[in-house]
């Protein structure tokens, strides 16, 4: 029998996207996985629709359908003109996790959680002609002897950056609101026997990889021996992690003694009121230049992602952070407006105080307003995200950043300008 996992394409906003050249960013690991955790006797494809265009006609038993929120739209018309075709097709992943009703409208049958607990069971049904219409995760999975993902099953040449991506540990110590991570992950944060995930990595073809973890370092003991054992493979990666990172000088040193190059940490916001208010109060906005000097010491770049519309900003919120990105060196940052996604604290918030002004999901990339902000216009929230986008990448504000050491120039440099291909597609705010 054959499997058909089809990722699905975004058809607005400024992330998730392929270039020009049809090359996209990391490899996502659902797809992969997924046809992992598929037995054998299987003939599995994964074909992307941001480069592929979708044969409805393809002989196929079982389409599987996973996506962000933003990509549902694409996701529910593919997964529409397959079931007129009469293929059964089976959706799953967060956003399908938290409005499991509403893809059953799409769908023969809907995931919720982890598949890795489900998924076998799933196939078994729907050779037997039971296929049932949910299939909950009863627990969160075991992170020992996790399927490998079959990287095999990818088209490496749509990727111009970080084919190789791998997963050491699921889930974040900390519950912030508008995060869905927990909501997906659970609020357990879980490891992979270290050896594991060593194993994997020596599997690698490139010197270079991405861990996909949401937060590499939320068990700085872990990190450690983690760290230690990545020494001697002299290897070069990057990862997300917490702030929280600049408080231990040994783990510190260790990511970057590992081949640690660079790290995506969520500063989101210079208020404290709107970081205790979101559940983010362990991180102290004060610290956070101190933080990123000794994070700078030992080598590694910082990219720090920061949203917009927190109900304690207002216009000015956007010219305080692009001076405290400039004065503080942040080596390259990534701008967000809050967004609502469902599954999170957030969601169920401006859902009650009917704050929610748009359930267009293919608005849901972080870069469109969809609700109703408390400390500006709506349009202020709007200008003022594409204005800082534009400011904080033009030529001589990224030289500034680029230039201040020469350790890690040519990381400083590509991210950089990747980022400033997508602030060039934003309007010209002069003025905010």
């Amino acid at each position: 029998m054959k499997l058909l996992l089809i990722l699905p394409k975004n058809e607005r906003g400024y992330w998730g996207k392929v270039s020009k050249s049809g090359k996209a960013g990391f490899v996502r690991l659902n797809l992969p996985t997924i046809a992992a955790l598929t037995p054998m006797d299987w003939e599995v494809e994964i074909l992307d629709a941001r480069v592929t265009p979708v044969d409805y006609n393809a002989k196929v038993d079982i389409v599987g359908i996973t996506g962000f929120t933003t990509e549902m739209p694409s996701a529910f018309e593919i997964a529409d003109n397959f079931r007129k075709k009469g293929v059964a097709v089976v959706m799953g992943g967060v956003h399908v996790s938290s409005l499991p009703d509403e893809a059953l409208t799409h769908a023969d049958a809907v995931v919720i959680g982890e598949a890795e607990t489900v998924w076998a069971k799933l196939l078994d049904d729907f050779k037997n002609g039971a296929l049932k219409r949910v299939y909950k995760a009863p627990r969160l999975c075991d992170m020992k002897n996790m399927a490998i993902p079959r990287r095999d099953l990818l088209d490496r040449n749509m990727y111009a950056s970080g084919f190789n991506t791998l997963q050491a540990t699921r889930g974040c110590p900390f519950n912030c609101d508008y995060c869905a991570v927990t909501a997906f992950f659970g609020k357990e944060f879980r490891v992979r026997p270290v050896k594991e995930v060593i194993d994997e990595i020596k599997t690698f073809d490139t010197k270079e990889f991405f861990f996909v973890d949401d937060n590499i370092a939320g068990r700085p003991k872990y990190a450690k021996e983690l760290f230690k054992e990545l020494i001697p493979l002299k290897k070069i990666w990057g990862s997300q992690a917490s702030i929280t990172m600049a408080k231990d000088p040994e783990l510190l040193e260790l990511y970057a003694k590992s081949g640690g190059r660079y790290v995506f940490i969520g500063l989101e916001t210079l208020s404290q009121k709107n970081l205790d208010k979101m559940h983010k109060g362990w991180n102290s906005a004060k610290d956070y230049k101190e933080a990123i000097e000794k994070i700078h010491a030992v080598g590694i770049n910082v990219i720090g992602s920061f949203v917009f519309g927190l109900d304690d900003d207002d216009k000015t919120v956007f010219e305080n952070t692009f001076n405290f990105i400039m004065d503080a060196g942040v080596d390259a940052a990534q701008f967000h407006i809050l967004t609502p996604l469902p599954g999170t604290v957030t969601y169920a918030e401006f859902e009650k105080e009917g704050r929610i002004t748009d359930r267009d999901w293919a608005k849901y990339h972080t870069g469109e307003v969809v609700f109703k902000p408390k400390g500006m216009t709506v349009d202020e929230l709007q200008n003022g995200y594409h204005w800082i986008f534009r400011k904080t990448y033009a030529l001589k504000n990224m030289m500034k950043r680029c230039l201040r050491s020469p350790i890690g120039i040519g990381y400083r440099i590509g991210m950089n300008f990747s980022y400033r291909k997508k602030a060039l597609k934003m309007p010209d705010v002069k003025k905010i």
